[in-house]
């Protein structure tokens, strides 16, 4: 299977616009800095359900950046034309793999050694 990367590119763009978009419905910049103006609620009694729900709401955010991270990463090889090579070993990566999870910027055995 030969590499298409305009669909690549895309399908990350897509994915990118996605995930910013759930940034902001949980009120968060594209940084991951939340609002301000968020109200978690404001009674006493209610502490720590309000501490609960920001700290999923902070969890959230900081996975959903981390996702954004990745699609620029992947986003930036495709403009210096490295799509598709290792970060590690400089192999190519297999069109199967980048098919299946666009971000991918390790080839599937360098990517299983750093998770040992």
């Amino acid at each position: 299977m030969a590499l298409d990367i305009a669909k690549a590119e895309k399908v990350l763009r897509e994915e990118r616009e996605r995930l910013v978009h759930q940034l902001s419905e949980l009120g968060a910049a594209e940084s991951g800095d939340l609002s301000a103006d968020i109200d978690f609620g404001g009674s006493f009694a209610d502490a720590a359900s309000i501490t609960a729900e920001r700290t999923e709401v902070l969890g959230l955010v900081d996975s959903l950046k981390t996702q954004v991270e990745d699609v620029d990463r992947a986003l930036a090889h495709i403009v210096a034309g490295t799509y598709g090579i290792c970060d590690v070993c400089g192999q190519e990566i297999g069109a199967d793999r980048l098919e299946f999870r666009p971000v991918s910027v390790m080839c599937v055995a360098c990517k299983t050694k750093t998770r040992n």
